[in-house]
């Protein structure tokens, strides 16, 4: 079967299409035939050798989700899934190829009127933008601000917290074409990429997928008692010393964290996947597809991603 692999960390044509042997589930397991693959940051921040210190290395096979149609099963796990279009979890490894066998606790069943395109397009991204709020303590009336709203964990985040009551959702965007787009998903106020704009002063959340060297900046952007939580780095590591500029506001209480999902017990991510999937089926939620491609064009996808084109998700195609 075919598969991307990251032949030499850099740039994106460091990826390359390669062969592997088709897996066979062991116990516990499902074989889905792949029809989407969920292209995230987090897929380019590894191939660009960032988080090699993380133990990520050339000749590893990025994609965290995937969805298809599982064709068989491991022992121990129950038939009837057979034939079932799902939804999988893979970690930070795995996703760029046909077919994959997966953990039977890391899958969630489609509704039948969800497409595996927009399965791939909300199920990380919707359950990271889900838990940050919640780590961030979120309640409605509250004001949020979105850092790199157009990515998809950022549209999730907005719609979840318009749809949880927030008093305003501003976002960071860098165009009015995608502020425009944003607003209609339930953004109240867009501001440039440095959080300039037409906006409150202050917010009592800011939820970062960016990181970088500007993430400082932001904490002038918390009301007293504000929580700043960041969920990527997709523009790389923030300062040494970030934490400075949270002490040089001691007096307004307030706090800094870093989330990743992988702190959630699988049980509750796969509650939260499920729930947002019937959601986006009740036309509750809106999956963002940037645009379809095979999984050969995977260097047009992360070139697409590097140079900052994307809104949404783009989605391989296998």
């Amino acid at each position: 079967m075919r598969a991307v692999e990251i032949r030499t960390f850099g740039a994106p044509e460091g990826l390359a299409v390669i062969d592997l042997p088709a897996p066979v589930p062991a116990a516990g397991e499902v074989l889905i035939d792949v029809e989407a693959i969920g292209v995230g940051g987090v897929d380019t921040v590894i191939r660009s050798g960032a988080l090699a210190g993380f133990g990520f290395r050339e000749g590893h096979i990025p994609g965290n989700e995937v969805a298809g149609t599982v064709t068989s099963v491991g022992d121990g796990v129950d038939p009837a899934l057979t034939g079932r279009r799902v939804w999988a979890f893979t970690g930070e490894s795995g996703g760029y190829v046909e077919r994959t066998a997966a953990s039977a606790e890391k899958i969630v069943p489609l509704p039948e009127n969800l497409s595996t395109a927009d399965a791939v397009a909300i199920g990380t991204s919707g359950m990271v933008a889900h838990f940050a709020l919640a780590h961030a303590h979120f309640a409605p009336g509250e004001s949020v601000l979105v850092r790199g709203a157009a990515g998809s964990i950022g549209i999730m985040t907005v719609q979840l917290a318009a749809a949880g009551g927030a008093s305003a959702v501003a976002v960071t965007t860098s165009s009015a074409e995608r502020g425009g787009r944003l607003r209609a998903l339930g953004a109240t106020h867009v501001l440039d990429r440095s959080g300039n704009g037409d906006g409150p002063a202050e917010y009592d959340v800011v939820i970062d997928v960016v990181a970088g060297a500007d993430l400082p900046f932001f904490f002038d952007k918390l009301a007293p008692n504000g929580r700043m939580v960041t969920v990527g780095v997709v523009a790389g590591m923030p300062p040494v010393d970030f934490g400075a500029k949270v002490m040089a506001s001691f007096r307004k209480s307030l706090s800094f964290a870093a989330f990743s999902a992988d702190s959630v017990p699988e049980a509750d991510r796969r509650t939260v996947v499920a729930a947002q999937f019937s959601a986006a089926a009740r036309g509750e939620l809106r999956a963002v597809v940037h645009e379809l491609l095979p999984l050969e064009k995977a260097v047009l996808a992360h070139r697409k991603m590097d140079d900052g084109e994307v809104v949404g998700r783009i989605v391989l195609t296998p």
